[in-house]
């Protein structure tokens, strides 16, 4: 049977394949350390799910909820962004609350998408950033990830080799999957070239509370004259470890605002109530939760990146999120990053992402989740380095199952 026109466009999910091979070991018994998605581990802090419950007990807060979010909630991600940022943000016109960052930039791509209209995106980058996109009929012309000296030349080459002119212009820094992160100077370039040349920007700032290096990730936003042409989303999953809670934002521009806004409107009726009470309540906390959970990433990093070197695999430090961005071993590099993540899963009892899952230029790393202890860090090194070990004695012997086939 053939498939649909917007399920044709979407390539075949990459991870699905590891995520196969991870099943098919556990029923044979095999313990995998799952190193592959983000799914944060540390449980939501207890004032916050003790909120949750005081409320969910009001009958009245059962009923549909607001799709835009409660006025306290938006009230809050205001207040958060003037605290944190110095950004002054009116709650009524330049917030929304979306189900989580990724519905957001789903929902915004549905929102200011008409077809054939080119997005400048990142390669690698979160999948979402590109086929939110691709699925509303947009275009992708692929730029550097790395902030730094390229990136405005890049912007250049891709306003001019591309009819129509492009939209739009997706940032993420901190960024999923390299763990890149963007100074405040790159911002103002990078908003005085969108100002110049009538592109909107849409920037993912998922992880800014997870830093290690003591320099807290600017917003764009706070580039003076942002605010004309950006919209930047946010969540409380990694921030606050609500994950399954599906709390995100949408701030800035309040055209863009608008759209995402009217959008929403039709498809659904916003979170539970007392999710977004619970989530306002985390949002004017005093800032303790998030430091903890900084600490507990900050430590798992530190142990991963001294574990796999020890393994002999070196692994550069990221300065923030919840993962690390590895290059594959020299001697597997040939096989790209999906076999290499389906070797690690049978010979190691390891999972970790394929990088070419978040792009094709990604296709000579593998993406590292901080979500186990450090224990199971240890054990995964340990089992790393057996693997290692073993291939350098046998290498004909380490073949991905699927080469069997």
């Amino acid at each position: 049977m053939e498939e649909f026109h917007k399920v044709r466009r979407l390539p075949p999910y990459v991870f699905e394949q590891v995520n196969r091979l991870k099943a098919s070991a556990r029923s044979r018994g095999a313990d995998i350390i799952d190193l592959g998605m983000g799914n944060p581990d540390l449980p939501t802090p207890k004032a916050i799910v003790d909120k949750l419950c005081e409320v969910v007990r009001d009958p009245r807060t059962h009923r549909y909820s607001s799709s835009r979010g409660i006025p306290g909630l938006r009230r809050a991600q205001a207040n958060y962004y003037a605290r944190r940022f110095g950004v002054k943000l009116d709650p009524d016109s330049q917030v929304v609350a979306t189900l989580g960052s990724k519905e957001g930039f789903a929902n915004m791509a549905q929102a200011i998408t008409a077809p054939g209209d080119v997005i400048l995106c990142p390669n690698p980058t979160y999948p979402i950033h590109a086929f939110g996109f691709i699925m509303s009929g947009g275009v992708i012309r692929s730029l550097q990830a790395e902030p730094d000296d390229g990136f405005i030349p890049a912007l250049e080459r891709g306003i001019r080799h591309s009819i129509p002119k492009p939209l739009a212009l997706i940032l993420n820094y901190p960024s999923n999957p390299t763990a890149l992160v963007a100074s405040l100077d790159f911002y103002k370039e990078v908003v005085a070239f969108a100002r110049k040349n009538d592109i909107i920007i849409l920037s993912d700032l998922a992880y800014s509370e997870i830093y290690f290096d003591g320099n807290p990730p600017p917003s764009v936003l706070q580039v003076p004259g942002a605010i004309h042409v950006a919209v930047e989303f946010t969540s409380m999953s990694k921030t606050f470890s609500m994950p399954g809670w599906r709390m995100g934002f949408a701030v800035g521009n309040e055209r863009l605002i608008s759209a995402l806004t009217r959008v929403k409107s039709y498809l659904d009726y916003g979170a539970f109530t007392p999710i977004q009470v619970a989530a306002a309540h985390a949002l004017n906390g005093d800032g303790a939760d998030i430091a903890e959970v900084r600490d507990v990433y900050r430590k798992r990093r530190d142990v991963m990146v001294d574990a796999f070197s020890r393994a002999g695999w070196t692994i550069p430090a990221p300065a923030a999120s919840m993962f690390a961005w590895a290059p594959i071993p020299e001697p597997f590099k040939h096989l790209g990053s999906l076999e290499f993540s389906k070797l690690l899963i049978e010979h190691a009892d390891v999972a970790v992402a394929p990088g070419v899952g978040f792009g094709e230029h990604g296709d000579d790393h593998v993406r590292i989740a901080l979500v186990e202890n450090e224990h199971r860090i240890r054990q995964a090194a340990r089992n790393i380095k057996r693997f290692l070990a073993s291939s350098a004695k046998q290498p004909n012997n380490v073949v991905p199952l699927a080469a069997h086939r």
